[in-house]
């Protein structure tokens, strides 16, 4: 079982939208997981899923809980989802608590671990104890980025983290997001790390309105629609899996 989180410190980005796509795309020919951790519920709204899990967050991460309680199935084949809940919100101050603050996700998922090929990590915006937990419990971070100077800088501050706390074994894959080719700045700054920076995927998503009409269809974009940017989104789950064979 491979745990690939979409992460990003910044809001805004298309974490949402790369992950309700790529689930999609790898159930096509796996078993996937979806857990949406972000307590605004886009991806479980995405995939018509009530955000609501018995017994909220103690629920989910307290000594005798299984994770498995809280799985509801989707509208796709082989494709499932934890859904998010509003308790969500606290979940900082209740990891916390726990003996192994930074493990807990790790230690839910471990049951697991038979049931699925791939298990996606819906992110919440945000660098604090959830993203420790994250960090430790993914095979893979897989990064949007807007080209721009400012998104750029969290993905400095994300590396940073990541090396100051013994991290530097956890792929890190980023990649660009909401490209907009008619921008200068988004041109410069793809042709500049795409040819000097190591580690960025090839693949990028375009800005598209496409994406946000995914609201409307309560569904995942390469599910129902046939234009490029399906195809860009296929381009990357297909960099992503290249990536992480061994």
């Amino acid at each position: 079982m491979k745990v690939i989180a979409i992460y990003n410190i910044k809001g805004g980005v298309g974490k949402t939208a790369t992950a309700v796509n790529l689930a999609w795309l790898a159930a096509r020919n796996a078993r996937v997981l979806l857990w949406d951790l972000d307590p605004q519920g886009a991806a479980t709204f995405y995939y018509r899923v009530k955000p609501k899990v018995a017994g909220g967050l103690q629920g989910l991460l307290g000594d005798d809980s299984e994770l498995a309680d809280a799985i509801k199935a989707s509208d796709f084949p082989n494709l499932d989802i934890v859904p998010a809940d509003f308790s969500y919100r606290n979940m900082d101050v209740e990891l916390d608590h726990a003996r192994k603050p930074v493990k807990q996700l790790r230690k839910a998922l471990k049951l697991l671990r038979d049931e699925y090929d791939y298990v996606f990590l819906d992110c919440p915006p945000s660098i604090s104890l959830v993203s420790e937990n994250i960090f430790n419990a993914s095979d893979v971070l897989v990064v949007p980025l807007i080209p721009t100077t400012l998104s750029l800088r969290t993905l400095k501050q994300l590396l940073r983290f990541c090396r100051k706390h013994d991290l530097d074994d956890l792929p890190i894959m980023p990649f660009f997001s909401m490209a907009d080719r008619r921008k200068r700045m988004h041109n410069q700054i793809i042709a500049e790390m795409l040819g000097g920076r190591k580690g960025f995927l090839k693949a990028s998503i375009p800005y598209a309105s496409e994406v946000e009409q995914m609201g409307e269809h309560r569904a995942p974009l390469v599910s129902y629609a046939n234009t490029a940017i399906v195809g860009a989104y296929q381009n990357l789950w297909r960099e992503i899996q290249a990536r992480m064979l061994p």
